[in-house]
């Protein structure tokens, strides 16, 4: 089966600064991967430079068996892929419906309003909120809403930085629990998380990143289990 995408010896960073040294990895039609790894070691820095958002240096973004490196933002997402940031991801200033209304600003009516109505079957806390500014919602409710924008246009492909970061226990499983139950949809995930267990326990594989490098890969359940775990994030495992 060839992946929905393909990252091979992938540099990157911002500007002159490169941050990633040779990223290889890949993501199934229909999986659910997470990229773990301590602060400062090139994950976030990932999903930017494969959407569109930071400097690609050098390697190859295969997305569908087309090469996609370098590509513009806006072409990434007519080829069906979503990016969620971790901050700055809603307009405050705009209501909650006004939201998800830029989401889908160039769907036709029916369409917008069908996705606009699947985010409130997935999300039902923001029902009672549409007509609220999203500078009021809580933090759970910015992701939320965050993440029902970014699925207004049907995207086939989703990538997400953190989208549990702050929240409570709560709203942490809820959200992931959604995320995961995109996958029956047939939305493949690529997801960067600090909560390495909680996402893990939902992901069919695993990549851990330091120092800009992938230092271990593996099916989900086995890193989970892995004794060594500890020493990847404090950087002293090669």
């Amino acid at each position: 089966m060839t992946p929905v995408l393909e990252v091979t010896d992938l540099q990157g960073g911002y500007g002159a600064v490169r941050i990633l040294n040779g990223i290889d990895l890949y993501v199934e039609e229909g999986e659910f991967v997470t990229i773990i790894g301590p602060n400062g070691s090139g994950k976030s820095t990932l999903l930017k430079v494969l959407f569109g958002l930071a400097t690609l240096h050098g390697g190859t973004v295969v997305h569908n068996r087309t090469n996609v490196s370098g590509w513009r933002t806006d072409r990434l997402v007519k080829r069906g892929i979503a990016y969620v940031p971790q901050v700055d991801n809603v307009f405050p200033s705009l209501s909650v419906r006004e939201n998800l209304q830029m989401g889908g600003i160039q769907l036709p009516a029916r369409k917008l309003t069908s996705g606009i109505s699947r985010a409130c079957e997935m999300f039902p806390d923001l029902v009672p909120r549409m007509h609220d500014l999203a500078a009021s919602l809580s933090g759970g409710e910015r992701q939320m809403l965050a993440i029902s924008r970014a699925l207004i246009s049907d995207p086939a492909f989703l990538l997400l930085d953190e989208p549990t970061a702050a929240l409570s226990p709560k709203y942490q499983q809820q959200i992931l629990a959604n995320i995961d139950a995109l996958r029956s949809d047939g939305i493949s995930v690529l997801l960067v998380e600090q909560n390495a267990r909680l996402s893990l326990a939902r992901s069919d594989r695993g990549y851990i990143f330091s120092g800009g490098k992938v230092v271990h890969t593996g099916n989900a359940d086995r890193i989970l289990d892995d004794p060594n775990i500890g020493a990847y994030f404090l950087g002293t495992q090669e």
